[in-house]
């Protein structure tokens, strides 16, 4: 059996930090041995010359070793209109997100940009993301397929949208059914791939598409649900125009049956009393994705009200509306969009929020999400010195905070030194690096 030893310093989270002296939440090995075998980690702990013994010892000092980085919420088939010009959701939408995706029947289109998308994530140090494809079905055997290539775990699903989108692409209640179905039998729990059921928006699903999806989460009810929510004030507006009957935006997928601990809901952020209540009740996970607020001028994720009434809370970097691939510069947009509402996120939280955090709103823990025995040696490494602006800055660093801190607000894809998927190095083989 292949026995890998990856040396260095390990950072894994244990629970969610309560403040930012709470060392208890995180366990820290200043030299440390990751051991490998078979893709799962099966030991942690401090470095000793015995790990060498009929190993392979790769070190990584002084670079920071922890779970790769999750990513709750994103588009692969937005990846080439990021940075496009628009001024709010909905026109951002029409403009260009409805043409691009169109692109999407054409052959060989969704493997190209499958390729290019996961040489992203990994150069970014994400090893796990949750992907809404194209309406499509080619577009979700793409994404999944280079995902089973790469041995990576992903979720993803078929966006079903059978009104206010080009008729090239919709499908239909039925179609968008009968596709999602065939779609699950194929993908889900095949290697390491999960299925979700992808109601766009309510804005694009009519009443028969949403009992569609209900139809759906019920037959499969190890499937995840995945759509948007309260991103933006005329969503909302359009919205209730048309489910005038819900009794507000939540209330839509709740009449549908669709909330639960295995919905993400992307953006979340104008949500009344009732439907925090209801998100909290249901175990719904509220998906803060800050780049993507920030560059559509959706509004402010209130994190601290989610979290004080008991909602489950997420963060993603929501390409293509998001304007970046790492979590780390994700980590540092929410950091600002949290100070001007106030509240100030420490540097563990924002580090447990892409790992365990994230591990646990995809309800994964004990799988991914950790530097621990038992999971999936998806790791990413970690530079604080990676440029000569941070390298400055780092010689004045006094403790791990100031570090992670470092990182999460003058990182980017230079800072990950290396990525390991199931134990395989993975960034250090791509193309061209």
């Amino acid at each position: 059996m292949t026995r890998t030893v990856l040396r260095g310093r390990v950072l894994s989270f244990l629970r969610e930090p309560l403040g930012i002296d709470d060392h208890e939440s995180y366990r820290y090995l200043q030299d440390g041995a990751v051991v490998i075998e078979s893709g799962r980690i099966v030991q942690v702990e401090d470095f000793a010359p015995a790990h060498a013994d009929g190993a392979e010892v790769i070190d990584h000092r002084p670079h920071l070793i922890m779970a790769g980085f999750i990513d709750l919420h994103l588009h692969y088939v937005q990846s080439q209109i990021m940075a496009a010009y628009a001024g709010s959701l909905l026109e951002w939408l029409n403009t260009y997100t409805f043409i691009e995706e169109q692109k999407f029947s054409q052959q060989g289109h969704a493997g190209a940009v499958a390729t290019a998308f996961y040489d992203e994530l990994i150069r970014h140090g994400t090893t796990t993301a949750v992907a809404y494809c194209s309406s499509h079905p080619a577009s979700v055997d793409a994404y999944f397929a280079e995902a089973e290539r790469r041995n990576m775990l992903m979720v993803g699903g078929k966006v079903m949208m059978d009104r206010n989108a080009p008729e090239a692409l919709c499908d239909t209640a039925q179609s968008g059914y009968d596709d999602s179905k065939a779609l699950i039998a194929r993908w889900h729990g095949r290697g390491r791939s999960l299925y979700a059921i992808s109601p766009r928006f309510a804005i694009t699903s009519t009443p028969a598409q949403m009992e569609a999806s209900r139809a759906l989460a019920a037959e499969h009810p190890d499937v995840y649900v995945q759509t948007h929510l309260s991103e933006n004030d005329e969503e909302i507006r359009t919205s209730m125009q048309l489910y005038p009957d819900s009794p507000d935006y939540t209330g839509i997928y709740e009449d549908y049956e669709l909330l639960g601990p295995r919905t993400l809901m992307g953006h979340s952020i104008h949500l009344n009393h009732r439907e925090t209540a209801v998100m909290a009740e249901t175990g719904t996970v509220a998906v803060f994705c800050p780049t993507s607020n920030l560059f559509l001028g959706s509004g402010l994720f209130d994190r601290e009200r989610l979290v004080k009434h008991g909602v489950r809370v997420g963060i993603a970097t929501d390409i293509g509306g998001g304007t970046s691939f790492s979590m780390l510069r994700t980590l540092d947009e929410g950091y600002k969009v949290l100070q001007l509402r106030g509240q100030r996120l420490n540097p563990f939280t924002s580090f447990f929020m892409a790992t365990l955090g994230n591990a646990r709103a995809l309800s994964v823990e004990g799988t991914i999400g950790a530097v621990a025995p038992g999971n999936t040696a998806d790791l990413v490494v970690l530079d604080a010195g990676a440029t000569p602006a941070m390298a400055l800055r780092q010689r004045t660093l006094g403790s791990l905070a100031e570090e992670l801190f470092l990182l999460q607000t003058m990182g980017d894809d230079r800072s990950v030194a290396e990525v390991y998927v199931a134990g395989a190095r993975a960034k250090s083989t791509l193309g061209g690096l």
